[in-house]
């Protein structure tokens, strides 16, 4: 019993409609010299033809019952005269609803439907049928408002007591007002259903943005990760090498001591400037993005140098014309070079390395593969070194492969196309 009564406790006393839907698009600014008569910043289109709307209705209404009441005197169908008093009530009646309706409709309503009682009673006294068209207007425009603006449990109840009311008022019109009256709120309710399907659509929206926000941050994270992690590994690798290497040369001798000193310094400051390089993007508060130019394969033969101070025996081979591979396929195969000769390095200290590059069609092949080394190498890395070199393969459309060989060396083969398309090279210049 309570679960039924509910809704029409809602819609009489503890129900509350949802806030009106904020638009700009039927409002106009105020002129500030105007503010001292209308002291808003913007002029809403609708509540200023519902005022008028309003103030039309209070006037058209009060003159109507008093001049119906005039006529119903004259004919001799009232005994005691309507005052003054019942005509203002009436217009108010049928006024005020109208002028609440936009920012307040279930309140709107509550005052219709305790006014409606009265407006009734006076109509019936000097008109037939006792729904006149002012009040029509009025009640059904709060109705629609109910509809659009209130839970269903509230349209319900309030479709329920209007034809209640109906049916007690005037029988012989309750067909027509049952028509009426469900028509007005079905329309509300499904404008209110398509509004709150559109709501929940830019919310999924909203929220589907944010995830893509989010992704794209942490894939932004891991390309920076890689690329640090390609410019540290070998730099500190180079450095570590040759702080280990140098004074085993130098023997006691302070000028190759402080040559080998000065190499390492030049490796430290060229990987300072390319950690520089990588982040600059992320440390440039007024959005410039570094516009240093990505090393390629003209670079190779400073990993060739590095390496070979390090230890390496590095051979290099060359064939078929470099020019013109694009930016994503040189960046992508100096990092394939670079970390391969880390790898080395660290792995395989005083192996013999061979570096071939060669171009053949729309591809480039490229090979490094060392031999056992002559040293105890590091300990095995975790492996994001490999990782990376697929994924900036796999970008290109290209494939790499990576091994231990025959002899106890390893060896890494890479095939990037150099026509890729233009949303991969995008990405992989990015990077």
């Amino acid at each position: 019993m309570a679960a039924a009564l509910q809704p029409f406790a809602l819609a009489l006393f503890r129900g509350n409609a949802d806030p009106p839907p904020r638009s700009r698009r039927l409002s106009l600014p105020v002129p500030r010299g105007f503010r001292v008569l209308v002291p808003v910043e913007r002029l809403s289109l609708v509540r200023t033809a519902e005022l008028l709307m309003a103030v039309i209705l209070f006037l058209t209404t009060q003159d109507a019952v008093r001049h119906w009441a005039i006529v119903a005197e004259a004919g001799g169908r009232m005994s005691v005269p309507i005052p003054g008093t019942l005509a203002l009530l009436c217009a108010v009646a049928a006024a005020l609803p109208v002028a609440l309706r936009d920012r307040w409709p279930l309140a709107a309503w509550r005052t219709a439907f305790a006014l409606l009682p009265l407006s009734l009673w006076t109509t019936l006294r000097v008109s037939e049928p006792p729904y006149p068209v002012f009040t029509v207007l009025s009640y059904l425009l709060v109705l629609y408002s109910v509809a659009v603006r209130c839970d269903r449990r509230i349209t319900l109840a309030v479709w329920v007591l209007t034809l209640l009311t109906a049916w007690i008022a005037h029988p012989d019109s309750m067909a027509a007002v049952t028509v009426v009256v469900t028509v007005v709120v079905l329309f509300g309710h499904n404008v209110r259903v398509r509004r709150t399907a559109t709501s929940r659509l830019a919310e999924e929206e909203r929220r589907s943005r944010l995830a893509e926000d989010a992704q794209a941050v942490l894939e932004e994270r891991a390309r920076i990760a890689r690329e640090l992690h390609d410019v540290v590994a070998h730099h500190m690798s180079v450095i570590a090498i040759q702080a280990e290497a140098v004074p085993i040369k130098a023997a006691g001798d302070p000028v190759q001591l402080e040559a080998g000193l000065a190499e390492i310094r030049n490796l430290s400051l060229e990987a300072i400037a390319e950690l520089r390089q990588v982040l600059g993007v992320l440390r440039d508060q007024d959005g410039r993005t570094e516009t240093t130019p990505q090393p390629g394969l003209d670079r190779v033969d400073e990993l060739v140098a590095n390496a070979r101070s390090a230890g390496l025996a590095v051979l290099t081979k060359r064939s078929g014309s470099l020019d013109g591979l694009g930016p994503a396929v040189e960046l992508s195969a100096y990092r394939i070079v670079q970390e391969s000769l880390s790898n080395a390095m660290r792995h395989a200290p005083g192996a013999a390395v061979g570096v071939e590059l060669v171009r053949e069609g729309d591809e480039l092949r490229l090979r490094v593969a060392n031999s056992r080394g002559t040293g105890d190498g590091g300990p095995p890395g975790a492996g994001q070194g490999l990782v990376g070199m697929r994924e900036r393969a796999s970008l290109l459309g290209g494939t790499l492969t990576a091994g231990p060989t025959p002899n106890g060396g390893f060896e890494v083969a890479a095939i990037l196309p150099i026509t890729v398309p233009r949303t991969a090279a995008n990405e992989t210049d990015d990077r």
